[in-house]
């Protein structure tokens, strides 16, 4: 049987990452299973322009790449598999992948958020190039433009009225009459002359330029069935967050939305279990916040190993 590991890291974003680097530094020799889909949403991202230290930007995959490369110059060792069953219930922990079993003494979360998508074959094409899910990441780079939110809920308004610092018009497109934001919200955005409206309406296809960038969409009138093409260079689709935490349901608390509940830093329910970035964080999921949580959960994990019992310890 496999000695049991000090620490394993499930997930590889900025979170995951960050924890790998604290940890090995530490000398804990983590372990890290990055998943298929290795690198977090910032691999899905073009250039990165507010991430510190980096004046000229970065792009979303070269930033996952030196981070990675920084964990294992540390010691942190990196394994590209899926886990598909823990069990946090009893130690050391159990983290089976595919095909192999490992043992922890500690268990650091970090995989991550899923965008919610309208199920469009382009936006996955053209994701980075024009399709954003994040206001406060991609809004700057469309200034003086017209560009486009999809949804109806806060997140959706609040996004709407963050883009008209830059854009020179917002075009609002739900599939409801009705919003599902809150009235300050929806006053708000309301109130805002840069915004446009298109309700009852679905975005039913995005358009490029031919140069792999966003020039247009297609909305069609869930009344009329009347189809539009409008111009826009950007559409940014806010129809909320899943957290991947599928793993995780019925063993570590979570809230009403699926995300793992934290308290004194990144501890979670369970003792020896910590969790860091959009796993954990439904309003900020930024890549320079989920690399802080990491650094929690990785400090965390560090004072709980230095404090479990000796017979423990030595598992």
């Amino acid at each position: 049987m496999a000695s049991t590991r000090n620490v394993v890291i499930i997930g590889s974003g900025p979170a995951g990452l960050t924890a790998a680097l604290y940890t090995a530094r530490a000398n804990l020799q983590p372990l890290v299973i990055e998943g298929f889909e290795a690198g977090g949403q910032l691999m899905l991202t073009t250039l990165v322009e507010n991430f510190p230290g980096h004046r000229d930007g970065i792009m979303g995959p070269d930033l996952m790449h030196e981070m990675r490369a920084q964990a294992e110059k540390f010691g942190a060792t990196m394994i590209q598999a899926n886990v598909e069953k823990v069990d946090l219930c009893s130690t050391p922990f159990t983290i089976k992948t595919g095909d192999a079993e490992y043992k922890a003494k500690t268990v650091i979360v970090a995989t991550g958020a899923s965008a919610r998508l309208l199920g469009l074959p382009s936006e996955r094409t053209l994701m980075g190039h024009g399709v954003s899910t994040c206001a406060t990441c991609d809004g700057y780079f469309f200034r003086g433009r017209d560009i486009a939110v999809v949804g109806g809920g806060d997140s959706a308004m609040e996004e709407a009225v963050y883009l008209t610092r830059f854009a020179t018009k917002v075009t609002v497109v739900h599939r409801r009459e009705t919003l599902r934001a809150s009235k300050i919200m929806q006053d708000k955005a309301r109130a805002n002359e840069k915004i446009a409206w298109m309700l009852d309406s679905e975005v039913v296809e995005i358009h490029d330029t031919g140069k792999g960038e966003v020039d247009s969409m297609t909305v069609r009138d869930n009344k009329s069935g009347a189809v539009t093409k409008v111009p826009v260079a950007g559409v940014f689709v806010a129809i909320g967050h899943t957290p991947n935490t599928s793993l995780f349901r019925g063993q570590v608390e979570l809230d009403q939305n699926g995300y793992i509940i934290t308290h004194d830093g990144a501890k979670t329910s369970i003792a020896g279990v910590f969790a860091c970035g959009d796993v954990q964080d439904h309003i900020y999921r930024q890549a320079i916040t989920a690399a802080g949580t990491g650094c929690m959960a990785a400090i965390d994990a560090e004072h709980y190993l230095d404090n479990i019992p000796e017979h423990l310890a030595s598992v």
